[in-house]
């Protein structure tokens, strides 16, 4: 019996602010892609997935993170789409994301030092979402691709990397 080694598949959380919040432009999930060909790049295969849901551009895109799932790595991707005004008018299907939806889901379930983190793709939203709030206070050209909304919403995050499996935190200490 040959086994097939793991193939990456990248998935991309579009999110938009405006002077309402944050709103992940998808609705309930992230966009997901098929396995990356060896001749491709992920970069090139995110934007290609990025255009399928007409998004010609993002202002800022950046890898956050990585997670096995059955056969695949998932290779996440966070993405700034710029709108004009509300983010409603142009994504009628966007779906709010905001600093108070940690406390309603519950915090992710901790691991030790060693062990696996479980991750819900609501987890991997939230470290997306805290992961861009680490860059505007430490990439000056990710600063500069976020609007003055993002940069208001953005401030009541907790800026981390990692940190969010942390064991005895109650939901409501744990900031997004």
């Amino acid at each position: 019996m040959t086994l097939e080694h793991m193939g990456v598949v990248p998935e991309v959380w579009p999110v938009a602010a405006d002077e309402l919040g944050i709103w992940l432009l998808s609705g309930r999930d992230a966009w997901r892609g098929d396995r990356i060909p060896a001749d491709s790049e992920p970069h090139f295969e995110v934007e290609g997935l990025l255009y399928a849901h007409r998004v010609e551009r993002a202002a800022l895109l950046h890898s956050t993170s990585w997670r096995p799932d059955g056969p695949h790595v998932v290779l996440t991707y966070m993405a700034v789409i710029g709108v004009n005004e509300l983010v409603r008018d142009e994504w009628p299907a966007a779906l709010p994301v905001s600093a108070e939806l940690l406390p309603h889901v519950g915090n992710p379930f901790p691991h030790g030092p060693t062990e696996v983190p479980v991750a819900r793709d609501i987890d991997v939203l939230h470290h997306g979402l805290r992961h861009l709030r680490f860059l505007l206070d430490t990439d000056s050209s990710a600063r500069d691709a976020l609007t003055r909304w993002w940069k208001e919403h953005l401030s009541q995050l907790t800026p981390t990397l990692a940190g969010m499996y942390e064991a005895g935190q109650n939901p409501g200490e744990l900031k997004l």
